[in-house]
């Protein structure tokens, strides 16, 4: 079975929306503008490029990075991985062609199916909207959290508001670094 990894970047809060300039949201951007750049606090987006074998992301965004990640050198490793885009309305013309090989899931079962393939981990970037989806279904098997000290009250969240039993994590890594920013990575225990 893969694993399906969620990363994001998180205020204290648990707000994940327009981390990086995207607009619609009053506090667009937070994640440069309000906190000191520290390259190693970000070691970690590297070492998720390396050891990702998939990329899965929600329509919403797919929409925001295929017209930019493809050309960024930072994301150089993305193009050659797989994407799956989980949605019920994007068509395939809706693809980007630059981006490599590109699927459309129409559902969290589909999600569920390509976990029990050969391969290795499955990782999803933003996609709030799909995290709540995969968490409610227990699909997702590890986080990958930079958490920013920063409190942006309303915006989307990454964890899901559902009435649920309680997820046990077991953190397995973090870090804190002199600009506040943290590192958590937790294992959903099953």
């Amino acid at each position: 079975m893969r694993t399906l990894i969620s990363t994001a970047f998180v205020s204290l809060d648990g707000v994940v929306e327009a981390p990086g300039g995207e607009p619609g949201y009053r506090n667009s951007g937070w994640t440069f503008k309000d906190v000191e750049f520290l390259p190693e606090a970000f070691e970690i987006k590297e070492r998720e490029q390396r050891e990702s074998a998939a990329v899965l992301l929600g329509r919403t965004s797919y929409e925001a990075f295929s017209p930019v990640w493809p050309d960024m050198p930072e994301f150089a490793r993305y193009r050659t991985l797989p994407k799956y885009v989980v949605s019920t309305t994007l068509t395939e013309d809706g693809l980007v062609p630059n981006w490599g090989e590109s699927t459309i899931l129409r559902s969290l079962d589909e999600v569920a199916a390509l976990k029990e393939t050969d391969g290795g981990p499955i990782i999803v970037h933003g996609s709030a909207t799909l995290n709540h989806g995969l968490s409610d279904a227990g699909l997702i098997d590890r986080y990958h959290l930079l958490v920013f000290p920063l409190l942006l009250g309303a915006g989307k969240r990454l964890f899901s508001t559902t009435d649920k039993d309680t997820q046990k994590l077991r953190l397995v890594e973090h870090e804190v670094y002199p600009n506040g920013l943290q590192k958590q990575i937790f294992d959903v225990v099953r």
